[in-house]
């Protein structure tokens, strides 16, 4: 007796049109058709010179393999195969449709199919309904250099291919983080990464919240070696455009993931001048001091990029230009986490006693950083967080009437705030 769950239905594409068998060898002929390899062969050797399908003559008799189609019958049939052998699990008519549909999908995108929008919606669904759906796409074959792929190739108008490219990222976020080697795809697509950045800039200026989110993090991925962190920020308005994302009124959500994606890029020299060049300092700044409560991550990635602008010379002039930063940078020591706190501490570390400025120090001393110091040296601290602050109670200079000269070293009384 044949179990009804496990009654199979075979997708359209993946039958022969001739024999209507599931195709064991597709091959397309000049008119764009997919046949099965023996039946075609058969119908030419008997004499035909036209498209069974179609009827139209054929201008060429030669036949390539098709094989996309081929690699997603074999998932299709592997599948198929789990579910039949499987006798300790129900799988439904529904899941298996389910999956039978993502594989026509996928076929319709990589046939060039006018139903494609279509297709990457059902993909992008179906992803989205379980982390089982994401790791199943990850692992299809080719699935990913075909997303890629269409970052490089999107034609029709702006309107249409922004939606087209919007799904297209979203499918991309959901399985890039299920890929064991993702380094070797993103790699593979260099030649082409220039045409990519435009489609991710064009959703990032364009796009949903959702969709920017997703362009943000697809290029955080792109983002695995010096070459395409140099790449993405040479990008004309590329970098400008992820600055705009991280103002007070966006979404806090959209705002941790380009702060994510500026850490990674923000490595080479030349992307810390960059970041310099375009204002990064001051956006930073005010996103610091905003009336708006940030979370603990966004506040450790903000410091985390002004330590990082803080290693160069410019940088650490930018900050001093900024009073209302160097005070909002010591109003996070030992108030949000112990990887803010060190990230704060080495700004004023650099600002302070490597550059030696005036208005950071006196900025300090304005916002009671004195008293933060002698506190955090009395914490539980790192013995580099620890030198960085008897590095900086040095270079204030003290007089009788001073805080530091009446402060006793063996008391505790001091409170943060």
């Amino acid at each position: 007796m044949v179990r009804d769950d496990l009654y199979i239905t075979v997708p359209s594409l993946f039958r022969c049109p001739i024999s209507l068998d599931v195709m064991k060898s597709p091959v397309s002929l000049c008119t764009g058709v997919t046949y099965d390899r023996s039946s075609i062969q058969r119908w030419l050797d008997n004499g035909n010179n036209t498209c069974p399908a179609t009827m139209q003559i054929l201008q060429t008799k030669d036949f390539v393999p098709n094989r996309t189609l081929q690699r997603l019958i074999q998932i299709w049939s592997d599948s198929v195969r789990h579910r039949v052998d499987s006798t300790d699990s129900i799988i439904s008519n529904e899941s298996v449709d389910k999956r039978d549909q993502l594989l026509v999908a996928i076929t319709d995108l990589e046939s060039g199919s006018e139903n494609r929008f279509e297709s990457l919606e059902k993909i992008v669904r179906f992803a989205k309904d379980s982390e089982e759906n994401s790791v199943f796409l990850a692992k299809t074959e080719g699935f990913v250099a075909l997303l890629v792929g269409f970052l490089d190739n999107v034609d029709g108008g702006v309107e249409r291919s922004v939606e087209l490219l919007e799904q297209v990222v979203v499918a991309l976020d959901l399985v890039l983080s299920k890929i064991e080697n993702r380094d070797s795809i993103l790699k593979s697509q260099k030649e082409k990464e220039v045409q990519s950045l435009d489609s991710l800039l064009l959703v990032l200026k364009q796009g949903s919240c959702e969709s920017k989110i997703a362009s943000v993090r697809v290029l955080k991925s792109i983002a695995v070696d010096t070459e395409s962190k140099l790449l993405i920020a040479e990008k004309e308005g590329l970098v400008s455009e992820l600055l705009k994302l991280i103002m007070p009124e966006k979404d806090q959500n959209l705002i941790e993931n380009a702060l994510s994606c500026l850490v990674a890029i923000s490595t080479p020299k030349r992307n810390k001048l960059k970041l310099i060049h375009l204002g990064a300092v001051k956006v930073f700044s005010n996103l610091l001091t905003s009336p708006s409560n940030l979370c603990v991550s966004v506040t450790e990635k903000l410091l985390k990029l002004l330590e990082t602008v803080s290693s160069t010379k410019e940088g650490r002039s930018e900050i001093c230009e900024e009073p209302s930063c160097v005070a909002a940078i010591v109003n996070k020591v030992l108030k949000v986490s112990t990887v803010a706190t060190e990230h704060a501490v080495t700004i004023l570390w650099s600002v302070c006693y490597l550059f030696r400025d005036q208005k950071a120090q006196e900025a300090v001393t304005k916002a009671n950083g004195l008293t933060k110091i002698l506190l955090l040296m009395q914490s539980n601290c790192t013995p580099q967080v620890r030198q960085m602050s008897v590095d900086l109670l040095k270079i204030f200079r003290v007089n009788s009437k001073s805080c530091l000269s009446s402060y006793d070293t063996k008391t505790t009384h001091i409170m943060p705030f």
